[in-house]
């Protein structure tokens, strides 16, 4: 990166000060660093690649080079936390593209890289992954922004940095039970489905979630609840006597985002999926024999 500089000279006769006008120049740095993510989102629990690239523009190797990655440290109350974690063991260095000896490595706060060497002319690149921890954000809109900088007591310092943003989608799973257990012969029992999104994004009632089974025995007589209201066959799901198909309809189920919540002490943050439960009470026969 260059650095501009100014300069003004004076000219003295006859007690007098006539000044010059001012002259402007530029420091070239003779390093320059990019970075980039590999990844373009993250999710929770998510391994991270960063990918840094050093230049050398000048005409002697530089060496003694320190990298340092903040591992998206961010402000929180009176300290700051750090959103990802190093994978140990998962860094690659190379200069001029040939693979060297790993550089010395501290991790206890923040990535540190002690070592470093750029060639005359040459580049440095160095790969390596971190884990999203529970200090990331995960709700809509978030993002991971980590700055790494190369410096050493003979050059000037440069700096980049990259963002990933969170991944905005829904994350569904579905846990079904069943009661009373036993259930005794011509006895009446519910299944219950608890329908769970650990993302940050609702699923709507337009996006034509629905759930369908085939219950074994089956059930004569249902009912139907979802979140304790009742639905209607033929219009909000359909069910086959004969069979046990059980099926909800189109529109009629929507699944709120997860909501997340940030610890005031320790910066954590914690996830409650949001949730539906759709309810299928019947009777049963007695097997046939």
């Amino acid at each position: 990166m260059a650095t501009p500089f100014t300069n003004v000279a004076t000219l003295n006769y006859n007690g007098g000060q006539i000044r010059s006008n001012i002259a402007v120049g530029m420091i070239e740095g003779i390093l320059s660093v990019s970075k980039y993510a590999v990844n373009e989102t993250y999710g929770e629990g998510d391994t991270l690649t960063y990918v840094v690239s050093i230049v050398n523009n000048s005409d002697a190797a530089i060496t003694g080079l320190t990298v340092t990655d903040d591992l998206g440290a961010y402000a929180f109350g009176t300290g700051t936390v750090q959103p990802l974690t190093y994978v140990p063991e998962s860094l690659q260095y190379y200069t001029d593209g040939v693979l060297q000896p790993d550089p010395a490595v501290q991790s206890d706060s923040g990535l540190v890289l002690s070592g470093i060497s750029v060639p005359a002319d040459g580049n440095a690149t160095i790969v390596y992954s971190a884990t999203v921890n529970g200090f990331a954000p995960l709700e809509t809109g978030a993002s991971i922004t980590n700055t790494v900088t190369v410096d050493s007591p003979t050059v000037t310092a440069v700096t980049a940095e990259e963002s990933v943003a969170v991944t905005n989608a829904a994350q569904l799973s579905i846990v079904k039970s069943v009661s009373p257990i036993p259930v005794p012969e011509n006895g009446e029992l519910t299944y219950t489905f608890q329908l769970l999104n650990s993302g940050n994004t609702a699923v709507l009632d337009t996006e034509n979630a629905t759930v369908t089974d085939t219950f074994d025995p089956v059930l004569t007589d249902i009912s139907v609840t979802l979140d304790g209201t009742a639905l209607v066959e033929g219009v909000d799901y359909t069910y086959d006597e004969a069979t046990g198909e059980f099926a909800t309809a189109n529109g009629v189920i929507a699944i709120p985002a997860a909501t997340y919540t940030q610890d005031e002490t320790t910066g954590e943050w914690s996830m409650t999926p949001g949730s539906v439960t759709l309810a299928v009470t019947g009777r049963i026969s007695a097997p046939t024999t």
